[in-house]
């Protein structure tokens, strides 16, 4: 059983995975929540983690402070916000405590912050920690280095009307993929909501995004070339495989050495990091 500290642990997805843990657990596998931390004056704070997410009392309160000594966890999880979840990772680093990063919306520094970090610790940034997602950037990498330059790249993604970043971290890391297979620039070559009058760019990769209702998330890529497209496409309709896709990817964190990985590395796609 891999212990673990839990940062965000009263939001959408930290709530999901001490579910998960739970219902995991009973079966006899993976993870153990041995410190559970939310935002600074969180009106959970001091309450039990398990009651937060609605399952039994796990005996673990909410803290509203990271623990200096990460309560001597084997590896961190982190749901929570861009500047709690650097926080965290500093921490993380100091304590050497491997994380894996599911926070999303992260500002300019975050590139750097974690390649410094990964000289001392595994990191995994994981913008979607679902299984099936990590096969679909592969099979979009796959396409974009395949198909000619002519084939024009773009991307939907839909989530629920509560999320407040867009485009979403996993539809910029199926436009990263893309854009690197084809010798493109990710930020330069990358559209995002486009408008207004203007031809389309060679090499341009489009992201529209869509926030309506209780949609779990949604995300498509389209190859258009001229009489024949080709679609890769990942739809979501349960939060569960989130959290099971982190603790299956904490559990492997834990054993790994200091460097940067992903999904790709938990499911046996990529070797290195």
């Amino acid at each position: 059983m891999t212990t673990a500290i839990l940062i965000g642990a009263t939001g959408r997805m930290g709530t999901a995975i001490v579910r998960e843990s739970v219902r995991a657990g009973a079966a006899g596998k993976t993870l153990d929540v041995v410190a559970a931390v939310a935002s600074p004056g969180s009106k959970s704070a001091g309450l039990d983690v398990g009651e937060v997410a609605g399952v039994k009392a796990l005996g673990v309160r909410v803290a509203d402070e990271l623990p200096p000594d990460l309560a001597k966890a084997q590896v961190a999880i982190d749901f929570s916000r861009p500047e709690l979840s650097l926080r965290a990772l500093n921490v993380c680093r100091a304590a050497r405590v491997p994380i894996v990063i599911g926070t999303t919306g992260h500002g300019a520094e975050f590139e750097a912050r974690i390649a410094a970090a990964s000289r001392d610790i595994a990191v995994l940034v994981a913008p979607n920690t679902s299984i099936g997602v990590a096969v679909a950037q592969e099979l979009v990498r796959i396409a974009a280095r395949a198909l000619p330059a002519e084939f024009d790249i773009e991307i939907t993604e839909a989530h629920h009307k509560h999320k407040l970043d867009a485009p979403s971290g996993t539809a910029l890391a199926l436009a990263d993929s893309a854009a690197r297979a084809r010798g493109l620039d990710p930020n330069e070559d990358t559209l995002s909501g486009r408008a207004g009058q203007g031809a389309r760019r060679e090499g341009e990769i489009g992201i529209a995004s869509i926030r309506a209702g209780d949609i779990v998330g949604t995300h498509t890529v389209l190859f258009a070339g001229f009489g024949e497209r080709v679609t890769v496409g990942h739809e979501a309709t349960d939060r569960s495989i989130f959290a099971n896709g982190a603790i299956r990817a904490a559990a492997w964190l834990a054993t790994q050495k200091p460097g940067r990985y992903t999904m790709a590395n938990v499911l046996g796609l990529k070797t290195t990091g």
